[in-house]
């Protein structure tokens, strides 16, 4: 907690100069990026109704039980984005244009990637009840957009974001674990997509990195202003 009062950056730095186009241009991407995920989970949909679209064997997913694990999947996914946009939105304000842009990258390359590929449900797989929270998930992941599993990729991205962090980061990985034995309990997702995901949200990262050095910079300077 220390670092966080020694920080010279603050959120306030957020809406002044450079700082305040950049953040301007990290909404804008952020908005492109849940578009291209709605029409490609409308996409998916559509077309997991056609009759060509059928599950297939997964060597894991054949070997365990289907337990209903939608408290995690579903509360608990929705619950870690929110805190983590208040953790890092109150408590790392120099990782928020960065951090904005990487996310919005990661939904847009979900959402491609979605969009390509179309299987069925496995079956036995736990469907959620109805209700707010469930409403929320559904609207979001509409149960048909599988590679790669956002659950496990997105904490995943967030390690990586604050990876020189190490109680924050093993927080995150944590995370991306829980996650990834929930959707395959719960038969959510195949086994493809919860592997590949953390490779996926490495590359994205790595690309983000390429296309915001001055956001990613910011990060590297907490420790001079700290």
């Amino acid at each position: 907690m220390d670092s966080l009062r020694k920080d010279s950056f603050r959120l306030d730095d957020l809406f002044s100069g450079e700082k305040l186009y950049s953040f301007i241009t990290a909404l804008l991407l952020l908005s492109g990026a849940y578009v291209l995920e709605h029409y490609a989970n409308l996409y998916e949909l559509e077309y997991s109704l056609r009759p060509t679209s059928t599950y297939v064997g997964d060597i894991v997913l054949d070997n365990i039980p289907v337990v209903d694990l939608n408290l995690i999947v579903i509360q608990g996914a929705l619950a870690s984005i929110v805190f983590g946009a208040i953790f890092v939105i109150f408590f790392r304000p120099r990782y928020v244009l960065f951090a904005i842009k990487v996310v919005a990258l990661f939904i847009a390359i979900r959402a491609f990637f979605i969009s390509l590929t179309h299987m069925g449900i496995y079956p036995g797989h736990v469907y959620p009840e109805p209700g707010f929270f469930s409403a929320i998930y559904t609207y979001l992941n509409l149960q048909t957009g599988f590679f790669f599993s956002g659950h496990t990729g997105m904490p995943f991205l967030m390690a990586l974001i604050f990876w020189r962090e190490r109680r924050i980061r093993m927080i995150f990985l944590a995370m991306s674990f829980v996650f990834a034995v929930a959707v395959l309990f719960a038969h959510s997702h195949y086994s493809i997509d919860v592997f590949a995901a953390p490779f996926m949200a490495y590359g994205i990262f790595e690309i983000a990195r390429y296309l915001f050095p001055r956001d990613y910079a910011l990060i590297d300077q907490s420790k001079k202003d700290s």
